[in-house]
């Protein structure tokens, strides 16, 4: 099934909505107090509504697949906790929740107790919930979804800013935004006060349990891991990826193949965006034992491999790797060996490769400043954008459309079916 814009905005706020009532409700009757269980102001948790959209668009073909609709709803938003648990963190250095004292947890930011619920509520939006509040919202005419839905984006946007401002402190800045946020509190207090019932006369922070980690030598190191450096790193993770890929079809093929994401260059974004996340997120971790780095990059490349295909397929209509005849695959997108091969690459690039590629980037932006960076960003950006032009003709060429457009006839005499085979040689038309 596919869904509309405003059908994907309307289930990211009824579940952002319906997520922030369970949580504040139950959170304010244990508490005796009120406690706000989002990070903006108003009746929205954002991060369930996010997740809510990533599992209906990412895991509607395993709707009917009872077990792997559970197992990928449990993945999929395990991993969003854990990256979100690990984003807030780095913003304000603090944990927004800690799950350290309960049984099975991983980091603090997971546990196995909220995976199984995370799985079971996924497998009944997916299943049920999805359809009944679609059935609802298209009982409404067609422009008051619209008008609701645009009034909606705007307070959400205005919310989350707002809320973003308070958190650094930069508030006074923008001093109608910081109306508008202490308006919304007001609203949210009184509705809340009549859901909850157990309310105060001031507003809780949104986890209360909030503890400051790190050293001041830690801040000093996670402040090295910049912008610039990560964009490094994802250019040396996607030649890197795109070599180690060609080498290992070498040795289990015995065939040359190009692994190459783009038209230009031997890069791999799928490798490169995954050096990049995993060099963010585990950076001060890196110091941990190897099984912690493995199982962390386990779990999360096969939830990152299994996105990544759902939407190169969503994006360009073609399936650029398929695992079907591997054993304990999920629906030809990953498998259990690659998953450990994610779990061992992570381990290998922060305990051995990561360190030897910092002190490389240090110095080559010691001896070229930003000069090199600026250039080598330019092209990478000109080269995604040229080989997502390829891509959407080489698709449209498949299905018989003739070139109508400037840019289209200089795609089919730049790349033309040849020339794009033997770039993307796995690339299966759907």
């Amino acid at each position: 099934m596919n869904y509309s814009y405003y059908e994907i905005a309307m289930l990211f706020f009824a579940y952002s909505f319906f997520a922030w009532l369970a949580e504040t409700s139950v959170a304010t009757i244990k508490e005796k107090d009120f406690r706000n269980r989002g990070f903006a102001s108003g009746p929205f948790c954002f991060i369930y509504g996010f997740t809510g959209v990533l599992l209906t668009v990412f895991l509607q073909e395993l709707k009917n697949d009872t077990f792997f609709l559970f197992l990928g709803s449990m993945v999929v938003a395990t991993a969003v906790e854990w990256f979100t648990g690990k984003c807030l963190e780095r913003m304000k250095q603090k944990k927004w929740w800690d799950y350290s004292r309960k049984k099975w947890n991983f980091d603090g930011y997971i546990c196995l107790q909220y995976s199984l619920l995370w799985g079971l509520l996924g497998f009944f939006a997916v299943r049920y919930v999805n359809g009944f509040m679609l059935a609802l919202f298209h009982i409404l005419p067609e422009l008051v979804r619209i008008i609701a839905i645009w009034g909606l984006l705007a307070v959400g946007f205005l919310d989350f800013f707002g809320s973003l401002l308070s958190v650094y402190h930069v508030e006074e800045k923008l001093p109608r935004v910081l109306r508008w946020n202490n308006r919304l509190q007001g609203w949210t207090y009184r509705f809340a006060a009549k859901v909850a019932g157990h309310i105060e006369d001031r507003i809780g922070r949104a986890y209360p349990s909030t503890a400051r980690e790190g050293t001041e030598q830690r801040e000093k190191d996670l402040e090295k891991c910049s912008f610039v450096q990560l964009f490094w790193l994802f250019c040396i993770g996607a030649f890197l990826g795109d070599v180690v890929e060609t080498i290992f079809c070498r040795i289990t093929a015995g065939v040359w193949m190009s692994r190459s994401s783009l038209v230009w260059g031997h890069f791999s974004i799928v490798w490169g965006l995954a050096i990049a996340l995993v060099t963010a997120l585990l950076y001060k971790d890196r110091d941990k034992q190897e099984h912690h780095i493995f199982w962390v990059g386990m779990f999360l490349g096969g939830a990152y491999e299994y996105i990544c295909s759902v939407f190169t397929e969503i994006l360009f209509g073609k399936v650029f790797w398929d695992y079907s005849e591997m054993p304990f695959n999920l629906g030809g997108r990953i498998n259990l060996l690659y998953c450990f091969f994610w779990g061992i690459a992570a381990v290998v690039w922060m305990k051995g490769l990561y360190p030897k590629f910092s002190r490389l980037i240090e110095v080559i932006l010691k001896k070229t400043g930003r000069v090199l960076t600026i250039a080598f960003m330019i092209f990478i950006a000109v080269d995604i954008c040229v080989s997502v032009l390829a891509l959407i003709r080489y698709d449209t060429r498949a299905a018989g459309n003739p070139a109508v457009h400037k840019w289209e006839r200089v795609m089919d005499e730049s790349f033309d079916d040849d020339r794009m085979e033997q770039i993307y040689p796995n690339a299966i038309q759907q």
